[in-house]
C-alpha cells in the first residue's frame, strides 16, 4: 500500500483527524492557564488545515475507488473549514461565558467531527462512505444544536433536529438499498451504468432528493429549520446554516452528475418543484418574521433555493457557479450572525427586530457591517451577492429553465423587501430602548474583517471566479 498517495489524497482527512486527537488531548490535559489560549490555538490549527487544503494535487481514487479526490474537493473543503475558523472566531466570547467556559473542548470536537463528516461525504466515491459520512456530519451536529441543554428551546431545537435527522437518514437509505438492489453495487461509477430509469430508480432519486433536502432545507423537508435555528446557540446556527447546507449542496450535484445522469430529465423537474416551492415559501414567510433567528432561517431556505438553480443547471457551469454562490453565502450570512452573536453577548440576549431599532446610533460601525452583508445576501450591487445570484440565473437560463429563473428574479425583488425592513429599523425606526454602545472582542472583529473582505471583494476580483472554474473543467 501506497502510504503517500493515501496521504496525498486523503491529506485534509488525515490532517483533521490529528487536530481533532490534539484538540481531545489538549482539553483533557491542560491546564487554567493554557485554556485560556484554547481558542487561538484551535484557530491557528484550522489555518494550516485550510492551507494543507489548498496545497495542489492530482485527483485519483483510494480503496478501489470507494474514496476519490479531485482538484474542486480541495476547494470546498477548503471553503468549508474556513467558514467553520470564522465561526470559531465569533464563538470565542460566547465560549468564556460561566456557564459554557467548561464545555469549550466540547464545542471544538463536536464541531471539528461535523466537519470530518462533510469531508467523507464530499470525498465518497461508494455510497457507504458516503452514508458514514453523513451519518458523522449529524450526530454531533444534533448535540451542537442542543448545547445549550439547560434552555428550553434549545433543548426543543435539539430532540426537533435529532428526529427530523433520524428520518431523513432513513429515507436516504431506504432509497440507496433501491439502487443497490437495481443495480448490485454501492459504487458511483458503476451505478451510473446501470442506472435505466426504472420505477424503483425513480422512486431511490426521490428519496435520496428527500434525505438530502433536510440537509439543505429545501421546501417541504424545511420544516425543522426555524425551531432549530432559534433554540441552538447563535453560533452554532451560524456554523448550521452555512457549513453544512454548503457542503450537502455539492455532494448533491457531484451525486447527480455522477449516478442519475441517465435519469437528468426526472431530477431536473423534481429539483424545478422543489426550487420554486423553497425560494417562494420561504420568503412569504420571511416577511412576517420578528425574531432575527427564525428570520435568518427562513432566508437560508430561500438562498437553498437559488443554490439549487446552480444544481439544475448541472454541468461544469453549474459546479462552478453553486460554489461561488456558497463562498459568498459564506461571507455574508457569517457577517450577519456575526453580529447577532455580538449583540446577543453584550446585551442580554437581545434578537428580535424591534431591539435593532436605533441600532446604527449607538453602534454605527456594525449596523454598517451588517447592511453590507444584507445587501449581499439581496443581490444587491456591486457587492459580491449579485455577481453570484448572476452566475447561478445563468446557469440554469443555459440549461433552458427560462421560466424558472423568471420566478427566482421575482422572488428576488421580494427578498429585496424583507433584507430591508431589519436597514429600516437600524436606521430609521426610533428606539426607545437601543441597544447600548460596545466594543466587540478582537477575535470576532477580525472575523467580521474576513466576511467584509469577502462580500466586497469576491464580486469584483474575477480571478476568485476565474480560478473556480478551471478546477470545475479541470474534473
Amino acid at each position: 500500500m501506497d502510504y503517500t498517495s493515501i496521504f496525498t489524497l486523503m491529506r485534509a482527512e488525515v490532517t483533521l483527524t490529528a487536530i481533532l486527537v490534539f484538540v481531545f488531548l489538549y482539553d483533557l490535559m491542560a491546564g487554567e492557564r493554557a485554556r485560556r489560549r484554547f481558542s487561538a490555538v484551535v484557530c491557528c490549527l484550522m489555518v494550516v488545515q485550510v492551507v494543507v487544503n489548498l496545497v495542489p494535487a492530482a485527483g485519483g481514487e483510494l480503496f478501489g475507488g470507494m474514496f476519490c479526490h479531485t482538484p474542486m474537493d480541495g476547494i470546498v473543503k477548503s471553503m468549508l473549514s474556513v467558514g467553520a475558523l470564522i465561526v470559531f472566531l465569533q464563538s470565542d466570547t460566547w465560549l468564556r461565558r460561566e456557564d459554557t467556559r467548561h464545555k469549550q473542548g466540547e464545542f471544538y470536537i463536536l464541531t471539528l467531527s461535523t466537519l470530518l463528516g462533510m469531508y467523507f461525504m464530499i470525498g465518497a466515491g461508494n455510497f457507504l462512505l458516503f452514508f458514514i459520512g453523513l451519518e458523522l456530519a449529524s450526530v454531533p451536529m444534533a448535540c451542537l444544536v442542543a448545547f445549550d441543554k439547560y434552555k428550553r428551546y434549545s433543548a426543543e431545537a435539539g430532540a426537533k433536529y435529532i428526529l427530523c435527522a433520524l428520518f431523513s437518514s432513513g429515507l436516504m437509505l431506504y432509497g440507496i438499498s433501491f439502487l443497490y438492489g437495481t443495480t448490485g453495487t454501492l459504487y458511483f461509477g458503476d451505478m451510473a451504468a446501470r442506472i435505466d430509469g426504472s420505477p424503483l430508480q425513480v422512486m431511490a432519486l426521490v428519496f435520496f432528493l428527500s434525505g438530502l433536502g433536510f440537509k439543505i432545507s429545501l421546501v417541504p423537508f424545511h420544516l425543522w429549520t426555524a425551531d432549530a435555528y432559534q433554540g441552538a446557540p447563535t453560533n452554532v446556527t451560524a456554523y448550521l446554516s452555512v457549513v453544512s447546507k454548503g457542503a450537502a449542496a455539492f455532494v448533491l450535484l457531484t451525486v447527480l452528475v455522477k449516478v442519475f445522469a441517465p435519469m437528468t430529465e426526472q431530477w431536473q423537474t423534481l429539483l424545478w418543484i422543489v426550487t420554486v416551492s423553497s425560494i417562494t415559501v420561504a420568503n412569504l414567510f420571511a416577511i412576517r418574521q420578528k425574531d432575527l433567528k427564525r428570520f435568518m432561517a427562513f432566508s437560508s431556505i430561500s438562498q437553498a433555493g437559488y443554490i439549487m438553480l446552480a444544481v439544475i443547471g448541472g454541468s461544469a457551469i453549474g459546479m462552478t457557479s453553486l460554489v461561488f454562490y456558497v463562498l459568498v453565502y459564506m461571507a455574508a450570512n457569517l457577517a450577519v450572525f456575526g453580529v447577532l452573536s455580538a449583540v446577543e453577548q453584550h446585551s442580554g440576549g437581545r434578537v428580535s427586530l424591534e431591539d435593532y431599532n436605533g441600532f446604527s446610533r449607538t453602534n454605527p460601525r456594525l449596523a454598517l457591517l451588517m447592511t453590507l452583508a444584507l445587501f449581499s445576501l439581496a443581490g444587491i450591487p456591486p457587492f459580491a451577492g449579485f455577481f453570484s445570484k448572476f452566475f447561478v440565473f445563468a446557469a440554469a437560463f443555459s440549461g433552458g429553465f427560462h421560466l424558472l429563473v423568471f420566478i427566482a428574479l421575482v422572488n428576488t425583488v421580494v427578498s429585496l423587501y424583507y433584507y430591508l425592513l431589519i436597514v429600516k429599523a437600524m436606521y430609521i425606526m426610533p428606539g426607545d430602548a437601543p441597544i447600548a454602545a460596545f466594543r466587540s472582542d478582537r477575535y470576532t472583529r477580525v472575523s467580521l474583517a474576513l466576511c467584509m473582505a469577502g462580500v466586497l471583494l469576491l464580486g469584483i476580483v474575477s480571478a476568485v471566479y476565474d480560478g473556480i472554474n478551471a478546477f470545475a473543467f479541470g474534473l
